[in-house]
């Protein structure tokens, strides 16, 4: 069996399983962030008066922290007392965490094989610890916390294969959208992504998330990368498998231009496109591995007179170790404004949303229209190396161009 099959049949109770087949399994770990007080009111409506499993529901603020308006405020009161009355330890309340994704893997709450479902779209960050980890809704999540079961249909399974060295700047976050590109959007609807590979198991756990991460973009259910406790059997069946080598086919950067994640380009085929905003942060890329490349590329240079750089480390325990280390030292002194962690204008609703006409790059997951702010806006996706070049640039360049200078301002 895939890891997929192998996870849901040990939930299910089942010996086996097989793509497409329907199965009830048990959930260990059950995640929401503000939208919890969604699944707070159709829980309150099911009529029953406790949680399955208080120990098992992970409660954390972070789409609109502090909160930006008096609808928000309510909104994390209502949720607050929610906890209290329900004995939910595992809650992180603003100041006490960052974006979900992060503080779920720096607080051990996911373990190889489990069942993790999340009410966020990039719940799939957590098939980098071997987990089956997807997103539903808020009405599937209160019959979660009510039964503390879910129905799944078994995914059939992608196996991606990559070899070879990474170039130069040259990152995770180019091969997925890479991949991305490759195969679409849809390319990976409701299946299970394997990778594996010889560059893989070189990749730090954080790069892994960010494989993960964005996996979910190519509409994956689940997407893993290997870990030691649970592998997929030898002969476990896939409905594709794609070989991909670093040294051919992925020579620079990748950028996913307006107005979708697979339109991606290489950097070299942009051409001259001024950016007014660059943003370093998100569940995909606000992790000390990507401050920490920013700082290298920022260190004694300034962030370009027409273009704002924006950072906001992933959670708490970033933002202070990269304040120890003096990432964001460096950053500031850049001209870069940091915000609390946080999901910030990566959602579109504060800290940093984007005016009509205005040019973003940024190291986030998503670039539909008006996904950052106003419709007529234009979001491109990139690597943090790119984006820290190319706040220094004001234009969407190769880290190598920005290093190659010597003047503050290319």
């Amino acid at each position: 069996m895939t890891l997929a099959e192998k996870i849901l049949a040990r939930a299910s109770g089942r010996s086996r399983v097989a793509p497409d087949e329907i199965v009830v399994a048990d959930v260990d770990l059950a995640m929401s962030h503000e939208n919890a007080d969604l699944v707070r009111k159709a829980f309150l409506e099911i009529g029953v008066p406790r949680v399955w499993d208080p120990e098992k529901i992970v409660i954390i603020f972070d789409h609109r922290i502090p909160a930006e308006s008096e609808k928000t405020a309510a909104t994390h009161k209502a949720v607050r007392e929610f906890v209290r009355q329900q004995g939910i330890r595992h809650f992180y309340d603003v100041g006490r965490g960052g974006i979900c994704h992060q503080v779920l893997a720096e607080n051990g709450h996911v373990q190889p094989g489990m069942v993790v479902v999340g009410t966020d779209s990039h719940t799939t960050t957590h098939g980098a610890f071997g987990a089956f980890a997807t997103g539903i809704g808020a009405t599937e999540m209160a019959g979660v916390w009510v039964e503390g079961r879910l129905w799944f249909k078994v995914p059939s399974t992608l196996r991606i294969e990559v070899e070879g060295e990474f170039a130069p700047w040259v990152s995770a976050k180019d091969l997925i959208l890479y991949i991305i590109g490759r195969l679409g959007a849809a390319g990976a609807d409701y299946r299970a992504v394997e990778f594996d590979g010889s560059a893989i198991r070189r990749m730090t756990i954080a790069s892994r998330m960010v494989l993960c991460n964005l996996s979910m973009e190519m509409g994956a259910k689940v997407a893993f990368t290997p870990v030691m406790e649970i592998a997929p059997d030898a002969d476990a069946r896939y409905e594709r498998v794609l070989h991909i080598n670093l040294d051919y086919d992925l020579p620079e950067p990748q950028i996913a231009c307006p107005h979708s994640v697979d339109h991606v380009r290489p950097v070299s085929a942009l051409g001259e496109i001024p950016v007014h905003q660059a943003v370093l942060g998100s569940c995909t890329n606000g992790r000390l591995e990507d401050l920490e490349i920013a700082a290298s590329i920022l260190r004694g240079r300034r962030v370009h007179p027409q273009t704002r750089l924006i950072v906001i480390p992933a959670s708490q325990r970033v933002c202070l170790d990269a304040m120890r280390l003096g990432y964001l030292e460096t950053l500031i002194e850049a001209g870069a404004i940091v915000n609390p962690p946080g999901c910030g204008p990566c959602v579109g609703v504060h800290q940093g949303i984007l005016a009509a006409g205005e040019v973003c790059i940024s190291s986030t997951n998503r670039n539909f229209i008006g996904r950052m702010g106003s419709k007529d806006s234009f979001v491109y996706l990139s690597s943090p190396a790119v984006v820290a070049a190319s706040a220094v640039a004001g234009r969407i360049v190769h880290p190598e161009i920005v290093m190659a200078k010597e003047d503050a301002h290319v």
